[in-house]
């Protein structure tokens, strides 16, 4: 125990420093389009290079970062390169203009009463079109207060902003919230995605999902897809859109720029240097 609490204290004192020495990076995930294949979106993913730990993921600091407050500014930070890498792509290369980009957003962030002025902003100096970005917010971000929940999602929505429920299904959020809320996308979590294709038991709670998202004409990804056995289930079902390690890793900018000119994605975490 005495060795867990000095590392904590170890990780957020390098938590506190790592914004300021710019040790922060987005990767980016492919989101496809099940049928045909082509990739429509991408997901940010925050990492932090540490200078003596290597690569770390979010599981490894992003709860010491919401404990500790840090999360608005890490979070922020994440969305604001994450928006001008997509008006960068959108730019310069032609096969990007219509592509959109999803970042997660913090519960924190959600309830920052500075957060939906500071994203007008920066969509305005972005030059970002409508629908461009897409914020992925966790169930529990949207339980307590649904009234105040419902103002500020159609505050994200006036801007034109996409919002989708990450981790669909794992959280605790009543089906009555999806009628009242203006959400677009359903996520679909990875456990329910896992043993798709091993028979018609094994897909019934992903059906549901998917179902659930015609029933309330919402758009539905699938997360985690690691098999052609799970594509093929999905379709199917009627998934529209998926992400994972069968279609790429998560990738810096510039391999994403390789991977793109040769089409040619890794798909599996050994393979990410290009």
């Amino acid at each position: 125990m005495r060795d867990l609490i000095s590392r904590r204290r170890e990780t957020e004192t390098d938590l506190r420093r790592a914004l300021e020495r710019q040790e922060f990076r987005n990767y980016y995930q492919p989101i496809i389009a099940l049928e045909g294949g082509s990739i429509v979106a991408f997901e940010a993913l925050l990492r932090w290079e540490h200078p003596t730990r290597g690569l770390l993921e979010p599981p490894e600091f992003i709860r010491i970062a919401e404990e500790s407050g840090m999360i608005r500014d890490l979070g922020w930070w994440a969305l604001e390169e994450a928006c001008r890498q997509i008006a960068v792509w959108r730019t310069l290369h032609s096969s990007l203009a219509n592509l959109t980009m999803n970042v997660n957003l913090a519960v924190k962030q959600f309830h920052d009463p500075n957060f939906g002025a500071r994203l007008e902003s920066l969509l305005r100096e972005c030059n970002l079109p409508e629908g461009t970005l897409k914020l992925e917010l966790t169930e529990s971000s949207l339980m307590g207060d649904s009234v105040a929940a419902v103002a500020l999602l159609s505050q994200f929505k006036a801007l034109g902003v996409s919002l989708a429920i990450d981790d669909f299904g794992t959280g605790y959020s009543s089906l009555s919230y999806l009628q009242r809320f203006p959400i677009d996308i359903l996520k679909i979590a990875k456990p329910f995605i896992e043993e798709l294709g091993a028979g018609p038991d094994k897909s019934a709670l992903a059906r549901a999902i998917i179902g659930l998202g015609d029933t309330l004409k919402l758009r539905t990804i699938a997360e985690g897809i690691e098999t052609p056995a799970q594509v093929a289930a999905l379709l199917e079902l009627g998934c529209n859109m998926g992400q994972g390690y069968h279609f790429s890793t998560a990738l810096t900018a510039t391999q994403l720029e390789h991977a793109l000119a040769d089409r040619t994605f890794p798909t599996r975490p050994a393979l990410m240097v290009i």
